[in-house]
């Protein structure tokens, strides 16, 4: 069993700093094993505070977070503010071997966690391997002091982060995972604040409780941590107003249930209208095709009213969507739009400068002999964008470019893809494919500051087709168009919206389908772009993009910190 002990110096807010009006705030965080019982067994897990989930960072849109980091384990670790725009920041970003080199054993690193306009809910979780399987928490940012929220202010707030359980060590799963060249193990439960819920065995007496009072508004603060998974949510008897995605206000709607993806956030609300009782709060997969089923049951977390009664037992389930029901995640996704008002404008580019179109598969390559390779016909998977399957460096990108040093990346990754096809096609499952054959490389894009872009993701049925929940660091980006089938590039840009398009940071591209995003590269840096299903990403479906700095002092990179980890 490896031992991992980890401290970030800072969680106790020790300083009330006033800078250009915002806080700086300094946080300490201790990551250690600690012993913890799911499913009738105990093992030893990586967490921060003893805690799983790891403790809330609070602040105001605008505050700056310090948090000195200590590694005294003997694995290395980074960790990634997802959803952090970091502006002129990218050095403790947080990505591996992208913007920093791993902390050591017995390094340090103190980083710093630049808020802009983030407004919401976002959420912290390491980026080093499979480690954020359990290295992970919530970031609750609220309006600045003399501000307020544009919907009635709830009466409590509490946040909902929906993840997984491995009875078995995740750096095992990992490794296997890996060796065999197939899909990883699934987990043995889904998890509400790191409870399996009460359905499953050993489970009653530990499963997340929600106390409320009639007539009040809770808002649930939505993370999904999941590893793989695209999670639906509800619960049973209530309706919720959804406010807010990824730290961006949206126009207010109401639903029964929510979906979503690796990566995101929502934030929604709900009354307690009820009859005083026992309502399940249950979560459950969205799989979309049968052969990727999941075995494990609900996973669940309860709703109880304040009062003298007589509970129902047991609670009532809410009604969710199949776990198969594409339409619902689209139907859901559909109606997100921004505020776009005078006191929350948007500002999406209509003209756009750099068009990219980039396809994201899963492949196959050829096993070579590996003994421990276990999938049909020879073959491991792997995963690319625009056909290239991303190698990692071994000194961080971020580093090379600001020192020049030569030999680390290229900086031609293709503006669309190297063969254009029926990306969609059903006609894609022949094993000798060569579609199916990605290359390796480890190539960036480089933009000129103040860059319109348009970027275009488009699925391919390559292995059958996948969602993809894609993450950009440093930027949110606006969601102007989506659909199925192949995009085109004629007709296709005619239906985008403009108006009122919802400002995210993570997407998910539907399953052989496409979805277009635009930003304004303003923010000087290199900035990974993946997949958050980690599976995809341990496969390679990854790259970056380098923003080069701008002609003023305030249009460029910060000066590197003098602590940055070595390689």
């Amino acid at each position: 069993m490896k031992i991992f002990a980890l401290e970030f110096l800072g969680f106790l807010f020790l300083a009330t700093i006033f800078a250009s009006e915002a806080l700086v705030r300094h946080a300490t965080f201790v990551v250690q094993e600690t012993s913890y019982t799911r499913l009738c067994e105990t093992k030893k897990i990586l967490t921060v505070n003893g805690q799983f989930p790891g403790p809330t960072l609070h602040a105001e849109t605008g505050d700056t977070i310090i948090v000195d980091v200590q590694n005294k384990g003997n694995q290395n670790i980074t960790l990634h503010w997802h959803g952090v725009k970091q502006p002129r920041n990218p050095w403790t970003d947080g990505p591996e071997f992208i913007t920093q080199c791993p902390i050591k054993p017995g390094g340090r690193f103190s980083q710093r966690v630049i808020l802009s306009d983030e407004q919401g809910t976002l959420w912290w979780h390491a980026h080093s391997d499979w480690s954020r399987a359990t290295v992970y928490g919530a970031i609750v940012i609220r309006p600045k002091k003399g501000t307020n929220y544009p919907f009635p202010k709830p009466d409590k707030e509490v946040p909902i982060i929906l993840g997984n359980w491995w009875k078995s060590d995740v750096e095992e799963v990992l490794q296997e995972f890996i060796r065999t060249g197939g899909n990883p193990n699934v987990s043995d439960s889904l998890t509400i604040n790191g409870q399996p819920g009460d359905l499953l065995p050993c489970s009653k007496q530990d499963t997340f409780k929600m106390i409320v009072d009639y007539g009040k508004t809770y808002m649930l603060r939505m993370i999904n941590a999941g590893m793989n998974n695209i999670f639906l949510f509800g619960i049973a008897n209530h309706t919720f107003t959804i406010v807010g995605q990824d730290a961006a206000y949206v126009k207010p709607f109401k639903s029964d249930y929510i979906s979503i993806t690796p990566g995101q956030t929502l934030d929604v609300l709900f009354e307690a209208n009820q009859a005083p009782d026992h309502y399940y709060m249950a979560s459950k997969l969205y799989i979309g095709v049968s052969r990727n089923a999941f075995d494990s049951s609900t996973t669940t977390a309860i709703l109880e009213y304040r009062g003298n009664y007589t509970a129902s037992s047991p609670p009532l389930l809410p009604i969710l969507p199949n776990i198969t029901n594409a339409t619902a995640l689209t139907s859901f996704s559909g109606r997100l739009r921004s505020l776009a008002s005078a006191a929350h404008p948007i500002n999406v580019p209509l003209n756009v400068d750099k068009k990219f179109l980039f396809t994201v598969s899963v492949n196959f390559v050829d096993c070579n002999n590996t003994v421990d390779c276990s999938t049909a016909n020879n073959l491991r998977a792997k995963a690319s964008i625009n056909n290239i399957t991303f190698q990692s460096p071994k000194i961080d990108i971020l580093e090379a470019y600001y020192r020049g040093i030569n030999g680390i990346y290229e900086d031609d990754f293709p503006t669309n893809p190297p063969l254009e096809f029926d990306y969609t096609s059903v006609n894609l499952s022949d094993f000798s494919n060569p579609l199916r054959t990605p290359r390796n490389g480890t190539e960036v894009s480089v933009l000129p500051f103040n860059t319109t872009v348009e970027l275009v993701y488009q699925g391919t049925n390559l292995l059958g087709g996948s969602e993809h929940p894609m993450h950009l660091h440093g930027y949110s980006f606006y969601v102007v168009g989506s659909g199925l089938g192949n995009f085109n590039r004629t007709e296709d840009p005619k239906r985008y919206n403009l108006v009122d398009p919802p400002l995210v940071n993570t997407i998910n591209v539907p399953r052989n389908g496409w979805i277009a995003t635009r930003f304004r590269a303003d923010n000087p840096g290199v900035w990974l772009m993946h997949c958050h299903f980690e599976r995809h990403i341990t496969w390679g479906m990854e790259m970056t993009f380098i923003v080069r700095n701008g002609k003023r002092s305030d249009q460029k990179m910060l000066s590197r910190p003098s602590d940055m980890p070595p390689c």
